[in-house]
């Protein structure tokens, strides 16, 4: 009689045992969304989305008016880019003060360009604010901070 308990004890546990490696060899692997940001075609900052915020800063201060800042933002539930992409540059409140918006991208281009001559203004014209660089897409509803703007 005890025999038989033990046996439907280890058999059950044996079952469920069974079952959870099972199901975890089943579910999805969660990567990162990463980003890439380059001052023309020199690579300035490289970023995984959860790394520190203290490590994002782009640093504008040897750059001219002619440069280009171009974005690379891959998502890892898609591995490409968004849809209904947006840059938008804050102010330490959560106050936007300029929004650009780019098409969907198309093949292997996803990159996002702006104009460095825009952002030198708009760091001048706020001189007395901190102001940092956002993305937003319909795939990132909430806005992720990319990086801070500085010029010394």
């Amino acid at each position: 009689m005890k025999i038989t308990t033990f046996n439907q004890a280890f058999l059950k546990i044996f079952t469920l045992i069974t079952l959870c490696f099972i199901t975890f060899s089943f579910t999805t692997k969660f990567g990162l969304d990463t980003y890439e940001i380059y001052l023309n075609d020199k690579l300035v900052l490289k970023q995984s989305v959860r790394q520190p915020l203290s490590l994002r800063v782009l640093q504008l201060d040897k750059s001219n008016t002619n440069d280009q800042l171009r974005i690379n933002y891959i998502h890892c539930n898609t591995k490409g880019a968004g849809t209904y992409r947006n840059i938008v540059i804050k102010d330490e409140n959560g106050k936007k003060l300029k929004d650009w918006s780019f098409a969907n991208a198309t093949g292997s281009d996803l990159t996002m360009a702006i104009s460095v001559k825009e952002l030198l203004a708009l760091i001048k014209n706020n001189a007395d604010h901190d102001l940092s660089l956002y993305y937003t897409s319909k795939e990132l509803p909430k806005s992720e901070m990319l990086a801070s703007l500085k010029v010394k």
